[in-house]
């Protein structure tokens, strides 16, 4: 945690010389990149600066009290526990707001649901998960936007791309990323009997154009008619974009705009996030010191939840959760799951820190 504090403060650091350099504040679009960068990081960074000046402070507390001085170990002494515990508030709240990792307090993030096995009852499901996180979104004041769908005939989705902003988004929406299984009678099942199908979710935090950067050269960019429901253009135009990029071989397609510009704009976001994500995991594999704890893993073959609808119920699986409330959570009503995943994730945490010296 030392270590993901010291550079995430070396980033601030380093974005505060960026806003006071005249040639960043001469590119409009630069500028606001490393505001809205420097924004995010603000409170984590503000608040370790202080936690390591109280840390100095202390060990220099302790050299005097420890001196010849008599009236200098007495101001030491008398000054340390108001010193220790200004630190060890600040240290809870440190840990509080590192859960979830080191992109916990972003304020944007990209999210993927697709339809697993199930066909157009899977479909169905992923559209019940988009409105899901729609109304959670609402009620949270975040701004949620439609980057790409693929609809079916009946109503669901074979994909859709969603772009949520908002305070602490990434920290809540991370755990949502993994296999989600439903079980229930289809409208379409005359017998009544109940059907398992499945979608997965990825939830990708979504990097500043400072951090990712990809030139043209380094994707290709193929240019096709867009299919499948979505209006009076598809198939008239060729606004779709896809863009594979030659490094990673990551592919993403784009038809939801009739603007090939704005399909353009989209893809890229996309790829940035999901480029982002490639080497945020190798990073984390190098150090092996991410998932000591499933949850928050992101690993889109671990089921993670089921959906139970004749029962009403509601198992998140990393943590043995069991809610008899699906019909309020697929309604939108997801804070009592997230809470849960949070406090088990700040137990983790808690429980694997060391000293705070």
């Amino acid at each position: 945690m030392r270590e993901m504090l010291d550079s995430k403060l070396a980033r601030f650091e380093l974005l505060e010389q960026q806003l006071a350099d005249p040639e960043v504040q001469t590119n409009s679009v630069r500028m606001a990149a490393v505001a809205r960068e420097h924004g995010s990081l603000n409170k984590l960074a503000t608040k370790y600066r202080r936690f390591k000046v109280l840390n100095q402070q202390i060990a220099d507390a302790k050299e005097m009290a420890e001196g010849s001085d008599a009236e200098m170990r007495a101001l030491a002494e008398a000054e340390l526990p108001e010193l220790k515990t200004e630190r060890e508030e600040i240290w809870k709240e440190l840990l509080d707001m590192t859960i979830g990792g080191e992109d916990a307090n972003r304020t944007r993030c990209v999210m993927e649901i697709r339809a697993g096995t199930g066909g157009d009852e899977a479909a169905l499901f992923a559209g019940n998960l988009y409105q899901m996180y729609k109304k959670y979104a609402e009620d949270k004041g975040w701004k949620m936007e439609v980057l790409n769908a693929n609809s079916t005939e009946l109503g669901g989705f074979k994909e859709i791309v969603l772009a949520f902003q908002g305070e602490g988004i990434y920290r809540q929406l991370q755990y949502e990323s993994g296999g989600h299984r439903v079980q229930r009678v289809p409208e379409t099942e005359a017998k009544g009997r109940i059907h398992t199908s499945a979608a997965t979710v990825a939830v990708l935090p979504e990097p500043e154009d400072v951090e990712v950067t990809i030139k043209p050269e380094e994707y290709r960019k193929d240019i096709f008619l867009a299919s499948g429901p979505g209006g009076q253009h598809v198939n008239k135009t060729a606004s779709a974009v896809r863009l594979t990029h030659f490094e990673t071989g990551i592919v993403v397609s784009m038809q939801d705009e009739k603007s090939q510009h704005k399909n353009l704009a989209k893809a890229l976001r996309v790829l940035k996030s999901r480029i982002y994500e490639l080497k945020r995991r190798e990073e984390h594999e190098k150090r092996a010191d991410q998932r000591r704890s499933l949850v928050g893993s992101g690993d889109r073959s671990q089921r993670i939840r089921t959906y139970n609808f004749p029962e009403n119920r509601l198992t998140d699986h990393r943590i043995n959760l069991t809610i008899y409330k699906l019909d309020q959570i697929i309604a939108g009503e997801l804070g009592p799951v997230t809470e849960a995943l949070i406090d088990h994730d700040r137990s983790e945490l808690r429980s694997s820190m060391g000293s705070m010296n």
